[in-house]
């Protein structure tokens, strides 16, 4: 019986997967909505013989949730699940320890496989995700933003408010607010903070 640990701050996220995982048989999942219950789950029940860890949930710090993490489960695998699917991103985190990149767009199926391998002491990143290069990578904003929702993201990235884009735009702070909604929404955004990090991560500014 393999023991899984997924820790997401999405409600939705964490409790699919995990039903999804014990549907299939042959696991016992356990949840947690954050790095510090994680942590303290893993000591509690731990090692697991995978933990999955969102990349973007509260207390991760970066990477530096997954170092810790990896720490606490006494070196077993520690993989990481994310919303920021860009090569530059599966990278870092492979770099830093991680047993596996998995993004949240993979199917079930697919999310079952990557943990079996990385339970085998593998590490797993999808194979188009890794053949990405940062050309691909702008090219995709290029043609999923219009013009302008481009130049509003170049703002959050410089940590410019609503009021000083419009003013630098020649635009009213109420239309600024919409291309941001739209932004959030087309990168699978939280906020705005969170919409200039996936930018950062994916080497577009």
């Amino acid at each position: 019986m393999m023991q899984i640990l997924i820790a997401d701050d999405h409600d939705l996220v964490r409790e699919t997967l995990a039903a999804y995982l014990v549907d299939q048989g042959r696991s016992e999942v356990s949840v947690a909505p954050d790095l510090e219950k994680a942590l303290s789950t893993i000591a509690k029940h731990g090692p697991f013989d995978v933990v999955l860890l969102d990349l973007e949930m509260p207390g991760m710090n970066g990477l530096e949730g997954l170092e810790r993490a990896r720490a606490a489960n006494k070196m077993q695998p520690v993989g990481i699940i994310s919303g920021t699917t860009t090569r530059r991103a599966a990278d870092a985190a492979l770099a830093g320890g991680a047993s596996g990149f998995l993004p949240k767009t993979l199917s079930a199926r697919s999310l079952l496989n990557a943990i079996r391998f990385m339970a085998a002491g593998e590490v797993f990143a999808p194979v188009a995700l890794m053949a990405q290069s940062e050309a691909d990578t702008a090219h995709a904003f290029d043609e999923t933003l219009s013009p302008r929702e481009r130049q509003v993201l170049v703002g959050l990235t410089n940590g410019w408010a609503n009021k000083e884009i419009a003013r630098k735009l020649s635009l009213r702070e109420v239309t600024v607010k919409l291309h941001v909604k739209t932004l959030c929404r087309k990168l699978s955004a939280r906020n705005r903070t969170h919409a200039a990090m996936i930018a950062k991560d994916a080497g577009y500014v």
